[in-house]
């Protein structure tokens, strides 16, 4: 057992009591002071002086059998800050309870997942009363068949704080079950095998995964990706075969800044090695029926060049923004000529379109392409024709859901809305018949009729129009006096959809107006918007979110006395940063596993993530990147100035972003904030990024956020 599993509830329950015995009100209780010890770092001749630098532990550290003087001083600032946080928090206990029952409440404990085909068999998840975890199961021929049960993940999880699986996979012969188990929250998974005909566990494990395997068609050998034990990044493809002593390595990636990862491809008849970082792919392939023969390149490797392959037929269809196609097209090659001067267009470039992926079925193609931000579902007819699914609404999110068979008619897709529940739908690409499978049924009083859903512009600094997502409950008035949650995200081109939450309600349903802002640096307005929110033009995501808030603020949705933010991980970079920037739009500001430290970080090669960042946020040993990076990294720009309420969250075994981030950023806020508001800091010593793992437990941490939030409102249920 690691140290802070070890010492942490006796350290916690000590330091509690302390604080809990002062008979001085919540308000009077005094926050922990973190030591200073000044630590240079210079780069480019910049000298920057540290005092927190001390907080950093190493894996070593971390799992040492018995603490280590530095391992202790560190621990107790963690559980100081946790005793204070639950100290200024007690007295909203009671709300905090009452909504994660409100939470919990809306779930329905019994569900079951719509079931997918694939390969004879239909596959599902269900929960069960009482149940934090899945089951996984199958029925073979019919849904009216026997229920096999591959993995009832309660009964594997007992024992454990933490248990997540991350992967799961079946032999081509229906026999054996692979599975990935974290038990830490370091995404480091082991690989387990089950034979499913005898309910045996198999001797065979492999350990140190991203979390699945990927099967040959021999049914015994089986491909993975391991991980950099100190950097963490998937940088080996190894191949085993079940009953052998040991895994064979088959390709490692050398280069620093890629990450590499194996598939097998939807018509089964070839296995994938791909190697990717921000601005470059190569992919490699192999035929499945002989796992023992060498992989061949698709096309090598060229900065700026992104692909990504399907296999039909005698073609390979690409996706790649090749010869300056920013927003990506498609295109095929023959599978025996594979290298770009023999790809064809099939879709060609549109400079209003971006092209986000694709799904192919033996009569048709269906492309996902966003368009004016709203992703659109494009089904396209081998024989000729093409059309648009029609969703009905403003401001919505759809995407293609699991299709694993070639030879059908039926699409499977999923939409919701900011005010329609998660809905899975069969679609005929013949006759475009659509049939309602299951949308996510929300207990209680739930009536989506009750709430609306707008989507606004607001216009930047620099002229650029920012999409506004928001949803309300009917009704409200423009009068300043809505409370308002803003949320963003913005980095990786990832683009926050429109859609339902369940969660959310609790918000709503107590008068609020929940926005996204869909930044630069999200991708939801094409290519163009992700790369005008990266490297030298990163300032955008965060003035454009400033500019969100204010917008709602002049349009009378909400009042800066009313306004909170929130966002997590680089979401939590844009939180920081927009504090320094301009902290009095901000009643209060929750900043979640934040990514706060970005000069040294990024300097730092050994902490998992770094190198191959570098294409996302620059590359600081360039005096261009590490100028511009410093000059809005959140924790090199804390001032003496006033700052809203602050709530941070963080997990002690982070692998994406270190704890030590937000509890240095913290402890440099308390020393040199001006003002008298709340700055609280909670560390779960038990997780990762992710936060916890189980259904229900997870929203025990959204019921906090939620009574910070409340509290500052005077909301007392």
């Amino acid at each position: 057992m690691n140290i802070s599993r070890k010492i942490n509830v006796m350290l916690l329950a000590i330091i509690t009591l302390f604080v809990f015995s002062c008979q001085t009100e919540n308000k009077n209780m005094k926050p922990p002071v973190a030591e200073k010890i000044a630590k240079e770092l210079i780069a480019h001749g910049d000298t920057r002086v540290d005092n927190y630098y001390w907080m950093r532990l190493s894996d070593e550290e971390k799992n040492a059998e018995k603490p280590w003087e530095h391992a202790q001083k560190v621990l107790d600032y963690l559980n100081a800050e946790n005793a204070y946080k639950d100290g200024m928090m007690k007295h909203t206990l009671k709300l905090q309870k009452d909504l994660f029952d409100e939470i919990v409440g809306r779930i329905k404990k019994d569900d079951e997942s719509v079931p997918y085909r694939d390969n004879d068999y239909y596959y599902y998840s269900r929960y069960v009363e009482g149940g934090e975890y899945p089951v996984y199961c199958r029925k073979k021929g019919s849904l009216d068949a026997e229920e096999e049960i591959m993995l009832n993940v309660n009964e594997l999880a007992e024992g454990y704080d933490y248990y997540q699986i991350g992967g799961m996979s079946v032999s081509e012969d229906n026999k054996i079950l692979a599975y990935g188990v974290d038990t830490v929250s370091r995404r480091r998974y082991t690989v387990y095998f089950k034979n499913l005909e005898t309910g045996e566990l198999l001797a065979d494990n492999i350990p140190n995964t991203t979390g699945g395997v990927t099967w040959a068609n021999d049914n015994k050998t089986v491909f993975f990706s391991t991980k950099d034990e100190v950097t963490l990044r998937p940088d080996r493809i190894k191949s085993y075969v079940l009953g052998d002593e040991k895994p064979k390595e088959v390709f490692y990636e050398e280069d620093e800044t890629f990450s590499t990862y194996v598939y097998k491809t939807k018509s089964k008849k070839y296995l994938v090695i791909g190697s990717s970082q921000t601005l470059s792919t190569e992919y490699r392939v192999l035929e499945a029926d002989n796992p023992t023969a060498e992989f061949r390149i698709i096309q090598p490797r060229e900065k700026d060049l992104e692909y990504s392959i399907a296999h039909f037929g005698n073609d390979f269809y690409i996706r790649t923004n090749i010869d300056g196609a920013k927003n990506f097209k498609l295109m095929k090659t023959p599978v025996d000529k594979t290298g770009k001067e023999n790809w064809v267009d099939v879709i060609a470039h549109r400079d209003d379109v971006l092209l986000e992926g694709f799904e192919i079925f033996s009569k048709f193609l269906v492309v996902d392409e966003r368009i004016k931000g709203l992703t659109n579902l494009r089904v396209i007819k081998w024989d000729g024709g093409d059309y648009y699914i029609d969703f009905g609404q403003e401001t919505y999110s759809a995407y293609i859901s699991v299709n694993p068979e070639f030879d059908t008619d039926m699409l499977r897709y999923v939409y919701s809305s900011m005010t329609t529940p998660s809905s899975t739908f069969d679609y005929n690409m013949n006759t475009k018949e659509r049939i309602l499978l299951k949308e996510q049924e929300v207990l209680g009083d739930f009536d989506k009729e009750n709430y609306e859903t707008r989507r606004l512009f607001a216009t930047a600094a620099d002229g650029v129009e920012i999409p506004i997502s928001l949803v309300y409950r009917k009704g409200i008035q423009l009068d300043g006096n809505n409370p308002t949650l803003l949320y963003a995200y913005g980095s990786y081109g990832y683009s926050m959809d429109a859609s339902f939450s369940s969660v959310r309600l609790s918000l709503l349903d107590r008068g609020f107006v929940y926005a996204i802002a869909h930044v630069r640096g999200g991708q939801e307005m094409g290519r163009w918007w992700y790369e005008d929110g990266k490297l030298l033009n990163k300032k955008n995501t965060f003035t454009d979110f400033n500019s969100c808030a204010a917008f709602l603020i002049d349009e009378k949705y909400t009042s800066s006395e009313k306004l909170f933010a929130m966002g997590g991980s680089a979401g939590g970079l844009l939180m920081g940063a927009i504090l320094n920037m301009q902290p009095e739009l901000y009643k209060g500001v929750v900043a979640a596993v934040p990514f706060v430290d970005v000069v040294t970080t990024m300097l730092d090669e050994t902490i998992p993530l770094t190198t191959f960042e570098w294409d996302e946020w620059g590359d600081p040993r360039e005096k261009e990147y590490y100028d511009y990076m410093l000059s809005y990294s959140p924790y090199d720009q804390v001032k003496a100035m006033d700052y809203p309420n602050i709530l941070v969250t963080t997990g002690f075994w982070d692998s994406q972003v270190q704890y030590w981030e937000p509890a240095k950023w913290v402890a440099k806020l308390r020393d040199m904030k001006t003002d008298d508001n709340l700055l609280l800091f909670h560390i779960n010593m038990e997780a990762g990024h992710g936060g916890v793992s189980g259904r229900y437990r997870r929203y025990k941490e959204t019921a906090l956020q939620y009574a910070f939030i409340f509290d500052l409102l005077d909301i007392k249920e």
